[in-house]
């Protein structure tokens, strides 16, 4: 799969003093070309935004148009996710099994 074509979401921290700044960043965001969803923070100073796009590429666009510094907080790749799921892999099966047996002696709660 390339670099492009990675599906992933990140979490940034940029300074966002005002509803002005926010609604800058969601009309940046919003027009960008492969990312499905976003979520600002205004309180926490984050944006975590999910798609299929090169984290790096997100973060000039926002430095550019916002003129602020944008730090990349985390980023976590899904498409290994997608790709685990059409393994065939065996199901899961307990290592014991556990009977339905009563103990042999009666264990009585401590009443104080």
């Amino acid at each position: 799969m390339s670099e492009k074509q990675r599906q992933c979401c990140v979490v940034m921290r940029i300074n966002l003093d005002c509803n002005a700044c926010c609604r800058k960043v969601r009309r940046i965001v919003i027009n960008m070309k492969g990312i499905d969803t976003h979520m600002i923070e205004k309180k926490e100073d984050r944006i975590i935004v999910c798609g299929r796009f090169r984290p790096s590429d997100v973060v000039v666009k926002l430095q550019k148009k916002m003129k602020r510094r944008v730090e990349i907080l985390e980023v976590e790749d899904l498409t290994g996710r997608e790709e685990g799921l059409h393994d065939h892999e065996t199901p899961y099966e307990p290592e014991h099994e556990y009977s339905e047996q009563q103990p042999d002696h009666m264990t009585m709660p401590l009443l104080f």
